[in-house]
């Protein structure tokens, strides 16, 4: 299995994204490989693959995962990775507070004796929109996008408040990754997240 823990996106939001590719993709030409909006979500901890013999580890280590309190994300920007001049990935943006930053470390310390390596790059939250292939991608077809995403500005996509995270499953399939849920979680008491679109 294939799995990863995550944030849920609010339906607001996955809308609020949805129309921003839009807006981007006439722009984009070929080589760039899209993300389905109502696939996208805030990864704390990918795992990777790991034997169905290990999965009941891994709910119990991550069922003992606590935070003082719930964590806020606000949704705004676009960017790019690693950057504009070269660019791989265009994500949008996720300001949040200390304690979402803090929660990647519990779950990091909760995983770690089950030998699931910590990860050695600092925590950048970001929901990824598109993967873009530049030997695909035309030098004018770069440019167009990279113009659209500058007149795009800083667009607001919404925010969300969370007080449980998921353990999910992806499936690498032809047509593009099929996520689902193995089990959610509550870090801070016993509320379900609270969340919001635009």
């Amino acid at each position: 299995m294939r799995l990863f823990v995550a944030l849920e996106i609010p339906a607001g939001v996955c809308a609020a994204l949805g129309d921003v590719q839009a807006r981007l993709r006439p722009h984009a030409g070929h080589g760039v490989r899209w993300t389905d909006p109502r696939g996208i979500h805030l990864t704390l901890k990918f795992i990777g693959e790991v034997e169905t013999a290990r999965v009941e580890a891994i709910r119990a280590a991550l069922a003992r995962v606590r935070a003082p309190q719930p964590v806020d994300a606000a949704f705004r920007g676009l960017g790019w990775f690693p950057n504009a001049r070269r660019p791989r990935v265009l994500w949008a943006g996720v300001e949040t507070s200390s304690g979402m930053a803090a929660l990647a470390r519990e779950i990091e310390a909760a995983l770690e004796p089950l030998r699931i390596a910590r990860e050695q790059r600092e925590f950048q939250p970001h929901l990824t929109l598109a993967r873009l292939k530049p030997e695909a991608l035309s030098k004018e077809g770069m440019e167009a996008l990279r113009r659209e995403v500058e007149r795009a500005g800083r667009p607001e996509f919404g925010r969300a408040e969370y007080a449980e995270f998921d353990l999910m499953e992806s499936k690498l399939l032809p047509q593009g990754a099929e996520y689902t849920r193995v089990e959610r979680f509550s870090f801070a008491g016993l509320h379900a997240a609270r969340a919001e679109g635009r």
